[in-house]
């Protein structure tokens, strides 16, 4: 058998590929987002001059190619102790509820009280309320009541969202964030919400949207003007906010809630300045 003497003398050399493998490794941990082109072109923005092929390879060696689910990480959240307001738009608080029509389409339902009355300020209804809605719902509410100094919310995608954060922000309004899996800390809207369940989600069945908002806009009439309340000493959140409700003399968006020293508003003027 006869062979070339390159062939007999060819040795095979290493690899030379731990260089890409370190830089793509890289790029994928800090942007997991990047597909192989975001890469390949940030590689050479970096000053590397490895053929694309070269990168593809490596690319798919890694399994990079292969999409994968990052979730969001939450900030930590403090723990959030439930007190009563001592005047009206003081603190409000927001959350979802989701149901189904008769025909199996899911609606949700947000809903917003102001805690020192457990008025219910909105219940808005619709099969999708984007982030967006929800800040459109916010600034129908405030031309009506005035502005809240907070808001108490839960962490899901509609409050967390970076439209909402900016826009409260923009109108100096604190987000209160409860912790994760810990509803207890927004109590007050969990009571709401779970009324509202048993006397209507769960006592009727809905075949369309108008008729389920019609429903909800009677309840809603009903729980504020009519209906007595235990915790209120047994007065509607009409009646009680018309006799105890003195609303604040300044502009509500210039202090923080139950601020009774000098101390405390001092700390309120920092914490709005440093929203500035």
């Amino acid at each position: 058998m006869r062979i070339s003497r390159t062939v007999y003398s060819y040795a095979a050399k290493p690899s030379q590929d731990e260089a890409v493998i370190s830089e793509l490794e890289r790029l994928a941990g800090k942007h997991p987002g990047y597909g192989f082109w975001k890469m390949n072109d940030r590689l050479k923005l970096d000053g590397f001059k490895w053929n694309h092929k070269k990168v593809y390879r490596v690319y798919t060696a890694l399994k990079l190619n292969l999409r994968r689910r990052h979730k969001r990480r939450l900030p930590a959240r403090q723990p959030v102790k439930i007190t009563i307001p001592s005047a009206p738009n003081r603190m409000w608080s927001m959350d979802f509820m989701t149901d189904t029509l008769y025909d199996g389409r899911k609606v949700r339902i947000l809903n917003i009280i102001d805690d020192f009355n457990r008025q219910a300020l909105a219940m808005e209804t619709d099969t999708s309320i984007p982030s967006k809605q929800v800040i459109q719902t916010l600034e129908r509410l405030i031309e009506i009541h005035g502005k809240p100094i907070s808001i108490r919310i839960d962490n899901g995608p509609e409050f967390i969202s970076h439209r909402l954060m900016d826009w409260c922000h923009k109108n100096r309004i604190q987000m209160q964030f409860i912790q994760p899996g810990k509803p207890a800390q927004n109590s007050l809207i969990e009571r709401f919400n779970g009324s509202y369940r048993k006397e209507i989600l769960d006592a009727y069945v809905f075949y369309n949207l108008n008729e389920l908002r019609a429903i909800t806009r009677d309840w809603m009439q009903e729980y504020n003007n009519y209906r007595p309340h235990d915790s209120l000493g047994g007065m509607t959140p009409t009646a009680y906010v018309l006799k105890y409700g003195k609303r604040p003399s300044i502009e509500p968006t210039l202090r923080l809630p139950h601020s009774n020293t000098d101390s405390d508003n001092n700390n309120e003027m920092k914490y709005f300045n440093s929203l500035t």
